[in-house]
């Protein structure tokens, strides 16, 4: 068995395969707790291996998903290049290498007990992007696109793979990044650099894209091959301590909003225009993708490719029949990159589910928890619950979210990725018009605009959305809500969040401003009780589909244990926990369950972002 790693930058996880299979996969941040955790994955390592029942000294091999000596160059040639200007960040980021990035394999013998009889091995990280995307993926052949912030020096690689085989063909260089640029604009707006992207894009649709010719004109030069240069007098992360320079404030004609200021309507024009620039520069990157290989099938990841909106806009494009997009597409994925990398480029192994569809298995790749464990923790706090079989927990879920009800449903196997798919998420009715303004302020205490996501049985998705893709499993695609299920709407002398309370569609919950919806195909074959509770919600009220969002607060990681599940419900306005085979009342709970659940030292550990 192969575990892969990634850490040091952002969103550490390990993942464990054996003989190309999926075994395990998991972020470090559901265990500590601690929101885009950095830190060497130890916990999410030892579950791999208890997933396993094997321990460290049993792994063929141990893989990094990058080349720190590699990094390391870029950083040292960045500051040379640019000296004295970037001292300060230079100086800043000098402990941590020495002390612990430099010697990463010693930090990962001593820290993970990995004997001298197991090698240590590190890949590039955009060929752990790109084996990422392409080994699970259900395509023998396919063109490879990664974009993100930065790897060792690489941003962006466009590449091929067959088979076993894999090739990067084309590569771009920091600094010069799409990633980067995306971020920089999330730092202007107010937002939290590699956590607040998503938000940026959600922001987008509230906009007009105004700002986009002034940022094709300055910031970025775009080349007929898919390749650009960004204009460094713009950017300060290549030798300050900001994303953005004062020239970049001067451009705009205001300065980067802070975090406690709301945005406003320039904010989501700004929003609106990077946006679009970055779709139209990841449809040029897919169309040298595909005049590269020939492929008709397109896989990708690297951070951007969560960007479900310019996803979709190239699988609209007609380029390529099909596209798959890694659901832990960021540097989590990496350390399933790496290890898949060892498997099949390496070691020329087979991969195993060719012909069977992807190898994620939906994703349901982390820890789950038995009855028993549930039930031993609820009544060491004292909570009140009521155990129910099957039939009974999906006949009283789907009736409660019918009732207009707000559900924590956590059951089965953690997702891998960003995005929760009906095993760690917070569920509601979609046809409410109240209901996206209530789980936004009420529930997940975040922003009034963020979208929720629709998950439909996949069996109704065409009916009820115009996907091109006949499957979305990952929530990595948009879809606009189909015209016969859309409501007249006068949007006459309204903009901005004023356009939020009007109501669109026969599903006002799910869908955006724009008619959009990120939509989630649910499918029996890899979550079967969660098909079982959208068809009893049907059943009740002709509506295939529910609100799914992720089971976490804002700051907060999403939940894991049955502990993490408890204190967060307690502490937010949801109505009902469903956990395991157990119903537990919010209002039936007396204040000494919160205190045994130790609600107050959670709200402590919360990332204010």
């Amino acid at each position: 068995m192969v575990l892969g790693l990634s850490a040091f930058y952002h969103d550490s996880a390990a993942a464990l395969t054996h003989h190309g299979e999926i075994v395990a996969a998991a972020q470090e941040e559901r265990f500590s707790r601690r929101k885009g955790d950095e830190r060497l994955p130890i916990e999410a390592a030892r579950y791999c291996l208890s997933q396993a029942g094997i321990e460290s000294r049993d792994l063929e091999a141990v893989v990094f998903y990058d080349k720190p000596i590699r990094k390391f160059d870029r950083l040292l040639s960045s500051f040379i290049h640019r000296a004295p200007a970037g001292l300060p960040l230079f100086l800043s980021v000098l402990p941590s290498w020495f002390k612990t990035k430099l010697w990463t394999e010693e930090v990962i013998r001593s820290k993970l007990k990995i004997p001298s009889s197991v090698p240590v091995l590190f890949t590039l990280h955009h060929q752990s992007h790109a084996a990422s995307a392409f080994y699970p993926s259900p395509f023998e052949e396919a063109a490879i696109l990664t974009v993100d912030g930065t790897g060792e020096w690489t941003t962006t690689a466009i590449g091929q793979g067959r088979g076993t085989e894999l090739k990067l063909l084309q590569t771009l260089d920091y600094p010069h990044s799409l990633g980067l640029l995306y971020s920089a604009f999330t730092y202007y707006c107010g937002f939290r650099v590699n956590s607040g992207e998503y938000k940026l894009m959600g922001l987008a649709p509230y906009g007009r894209p105004v700002y986009k010719e002034r940022i094709e004109k300055e910031l970025i030069h775009a080349e007929a091959d898919g390749s650009f240069t960004l204009n460094e007098r713009y950017f300060n992360y290549i030798s300050g301590l900001r994303m953005i320079s004062r020239r970049f404030e001067k451009l705009f004609g205001r300065p980067a909003l802070r975090p406690d200021q709301k945005a406003d309507d320039f904010h989501m024009d700004i929003a609106a225009s990077i946006q679009r620039v970055l779709e139209d520069r990841m449809l040029a990157l897919a169309e040298q993708a595909r005049k590269l290989t020939g492929s008709k099938n397109l896989v990708l990841a690297g951070g951007v490719a969560l960007n479900c909106v310019a996803n979709e806009v190239i699988l609209r494009s007609g380029l390529f029949d099909h596209i798959w997009i890694q659901p832990a597409a960021g540097d989590a994925g990496g350390a399933l990159g790496a290890a898949l990398a060892w498997e099949h480029l390496y070691k020329g192994r087979p991969r195993p589910h060719l012909g069977k569809g992807d190898g994620m298995k939906g994703a349901y790749l982390g820890p789950e928890f038995s009855d028993a464990a549930i039930r031993t923790w609820l009544d060491s706090v004292g909570a009140t619950f009521t155990e129910l079989d099957r039939s009974q927990l999906l006949q009283r879920a789907a009736q409660s979210l019918a009732e207009g009800k707000v559900i924590g449903w956590v059951q089965g196997r953690m997702e891998y990725g960003p995005r929760a798919l009906g095993s760690r998420s917070i569920l509601g009715d979609p046809r409410n018009r109240d209901m996206q303004s209530r789980m936004n302020l009420k529930v997940k205490f975040r922003e009034s605009f963020r979208p929720f996501a629709p998950a439909v049985l996949d069996r109704a998705a065409r009916e009820w959305f115009d996907l091109q893709s006949s499957d979305s499993p990952y929530m990595l695609l948009t879809a606009p809500v189909r015209a016969e299920k859309r409501l007249a709407v006068q949007t006459e002398g309204k903009k901005g969040l004023e356009l939020l309370k009007l109501p669109r569609s026969q599903v006002p919950a799910i869908t955006h401003v724009d008619y959009s919806a990120r939509v989630q195909t649910v499918h029996r074959e890899t979550n079967p009780l969660f098909y079982e509770l959208l068809e009893t919600f049907e059943t009740l009220t002709g509506c295939p589909l529910v609100v799914n969002t992720s089971f976490n607060v804002r700051g907060e990681p999403i939940v894991c244990t049955p502990q993490d599940a408890l204190r967060c419900f307690l502490m937010t306005n949801m109505d009902e926990l469903y956990l395991g085979s157990f119903r537990i009342v919010r209002t039936e709970q007396n204040e000494s369950v919160k205190i045994k659940a130790g609600t107050e030292e959670w709200k402590k550990t919360l990332i204010k972002d």
